[in-house]
């Protein structure tokens, strides 16, 4: 996998989730708020179109030789390809088309998200109605599903933007609770025991090798495990910086010093007040601080990002807090300390 070194990574980035459900005004605002040095553009997702512009469908409709229907309980695993494959299909290559238009001749980095394999293993259900997660041979067959998918998909996000250099960003934002037996069964009344954290990491890191680039692991819940992404492979790890607590300074400072980026969600994902600049990077200053770090790696290290997608936002609100990130990330370079 290309080290973070090689990549081009930019100030600023978006989740990926943006509001309404029109492609293309949706890359002419990635890409124009992040294009230029300012950012790392990415594919954005249109949740607000329905099931399978949703995360889950989304991914679902990239699965080789493995298919997902919509049920009034959620996506459920089927035996052939149907109306919800195909559409979710079909607005995936409504937004690349829109990315294509608006990224020609573009030569920096690109960033794709896609759900990881855990998160995807306890949203999607078996025929029986039971969570993926509730079978380990079922959950090793999603994973190799979602590998040779990714792959497919990759291609053709190369082929689309020739001159792009791709981060994959996969979402995880379920990864705890399969770690801790939080995930729920059918039923409601009993969850799914924990999954071993070796088998986790192993799965994570297989999918991850999807990509010859660097991946990014995102999840904006709280007690995202930075070890055990680092050493699945994740180049850069992306969280909500809100919900960080001093428990994590050990991890942090230790993922700062193997060099892996930090995706920090300082700006809020949904319309309300911006702070100044200056004030959406002061946690960051104040981390930095307390973990006695080089203020000078600040620069090198740190990505800003909202908060989590911004599909619940308005457009005009989504525009801002994109130009916000940017903003930002000069004020966090220009003053480290």
């Amino acid at each position: 996998m290309t080290g973070t070194a090689a990549f081009p990574w930019g100030p600023a980035t978006g989740i990926g989730s943006m509001p309404g459900g029109d492609a293309r005004e949706a890359a002419r605002t990635v890409v124009g708020s992040l294009d230029s040095g300012q950012g790392v553009p990415y594919l954005a997702e249109l949740p607000a179109r329905g099931p399978g512009a949703d995360m889950i469908g989304r991914t679902a409709g990239m699965l080789v030789e493995m298919y997902a229907r919509v049920e009034p309980s959620g996506w459920r695993l089927g035996d052939r390809p149907g109306r919800d494959t195909r559409r979710a299909v079909s607005w995936l290559g409504e937004d690349l088309d829109a990315l294509e238009e608006f990224t020609q001749g573009w030569t920096g980095p690109l960033k794709v998200q896609a759900v990881g394999p855990w998160t995807l293993a306890a949203a999607l259900e078996l025929r029986n109605g039971e969570s993926v997660l509730s079978d380990p041979g079922a959950c090793r067959d999603l994973a190799g599903s979602l590998t040779e998918g990714l792959r497919g998909h990759l291609a053709e996000v190369h082929r689309r933007v020739p001159g792009a250099q791709v981060a994959l960003q996969l979402d995880e934002p379920s990864l705890v609770a399969v770690l801790r037996g939080q995930v729920r069964s059918a039923s409601g009344y009993r969850t799914h025991r924990a999954v071993d954290r070796q088998i986790v990491e192993g799965i994570l890191r297989d999918v991850s090798g999807a990509h010859d680039g660097p991946v990014v692991f995102h999840s904006c819940a709280p007690d995202v495990p930075f070890a055990l992404l680092r050493r699945a492979g994740a180049a850069a790890v992306s969280f909500d910086f809100s919900l960080l607590t001093e428990r994590d300074d050990d991890a942090i400072g230790e993922a700062v010093e193997s060099g892996t980026k930090l995706f920090a969600g300082v700006v809020p994902g949904t319309d309300g007040p911006l702070s100044d600049p200056a004030g959406s990077v002061s946690g960051v200053r104040t981390l930095w601080r307390r973990l006695g770090l080089r203020p000078g790696l600040l620069g090198d290290t740190v990505v800003l990002t909202p908060a989590c997608g911004l599909a619940g936002a308005s457009p005009e609100y989504a525009r801002r807090a994109l130009a916000h990130c940017v903003r930002a990330a000069r004020s966090l370079a220009d003053n480290p300390e």
